[in-house]
């Protein structure tokens, strides 16, 4: 109980640290992923805030919890089946400011903990990226960078890279990796996505496996979608979802990150809905 308290007073000391500032969001979401052999179910919440420092400088908090329900009712044969439920705690503090008058940079700092239903110091992992963007004109941008993240599912270091078009008041442009989209606006209220990302996830499992030592659960996909956000009213906001993952994975990794089992789980579908409050 008392390691409980600890790890969960860790995500909270900046967030309570933030809570006087300047924008603050909430958000609820949902989605699924159903595969061939296997039924993925996410929910999300996250609490944010926000202040600038001065004119050049500001400061995020956001604070996220997510449960992913794993249906093995496809595959009812795996031995595995009974890893079914796996939750993240991830407190993720930024910090971005101006180099010089068309250069900005970027760090992130997130401790997360990544458990099923043992929360310990040892689910404990610190995530982070470092990021160096520069304005080429009023309309183009260009961001490079590098960070520790689980985009691949266990966490490695990763190059960040991105071009930023802004073709009118409408539209805006973004390729790169891991995330590229295209959106679009036809009013205040409207806004429409095409998006791919390369995402994924990781879990430190409660029972260690002695025969196969299997430490670790891990997803990675790359998903493309189309999403569509509309303020319905003040400060709240409807976000909906559709797409598709593709290359994606469920394995089991050693304390070395070594694979030592495939759920060949499939491609798959997404759907998501969810709901937010900005102000």
């Amino acid at each position: 109980m008392k390691t409980r308290f600890l790890i969960c007073s860790l995500f909270l000391i900046s967030f309570l640290g933030l809570k006087a500032q300047e924008n603050f969001s909430a958000s609820a979401n949902f989605k699924t992923e159903p595969t061939d052999k296997i039924n993925f179910g996410e929910t999300n919440m996250s609490l944010s805030y926000a202040k600038k420092l001065g004119s050049k400088g500001k400061i995020t908090n956001t604070l996220e919890y997510s449960n992913l329900k794993v249906n093995y009712e496809l595959n009812p044969y795996n031995i595995y089946a009974d890893q079914d439920n796996f939750n993240q705690v991830q407190n993720k503090f930024e910090y971005s400011s101006e180099m010089a008058e068309k250069t900005k940079w970027r760090l992130s700092i997130a401790p997360t903990a990544n458990f099923q239903s043992k929360l310990d110091f040892s689910d404990v992992t610190v995530l982070g990226t470092l990021e160096i963007s520069q304005q080429l004109s009023p309309k183009v941008n260009v961001t490079v960078g590098a960070g520790r993240t689980s985009i691949f599912g266990a966490p490695k270091f990763t190059p960040i890279v991105s071009f930023d078009y802004k073709m009118n008041e409408k539209t805006d442009f973004k390729i790169g990796f891991p995330n590229s989209k295209i959106s679009y606006s036809n009013n205040v209220r409207n806004k429409f996505s095409l998006t791919n990302s390369f995402n994924g996830n990781f879990y430190h499992l409660d029972e260690k496996d002695t025969g196969n030592n299997a430490e670790k659960a891990v997803l990675s996909q790359m998903t493309s979608a189309l999403e569509y956000e509309r303020n319905v009213t003040g400060n709240w906001f409807l976000h909906f979802k559709a797409g598709y993952d593709f290359n994606k994975k469920y394995n089991l990794l050693d304390s070395n990150d070594h694979k030592i089992y495939d759920y060949n789980s499939g491609n798959g579908y997404v759907l998501g809905i969810g709901i937010k409050y900005k102000q």
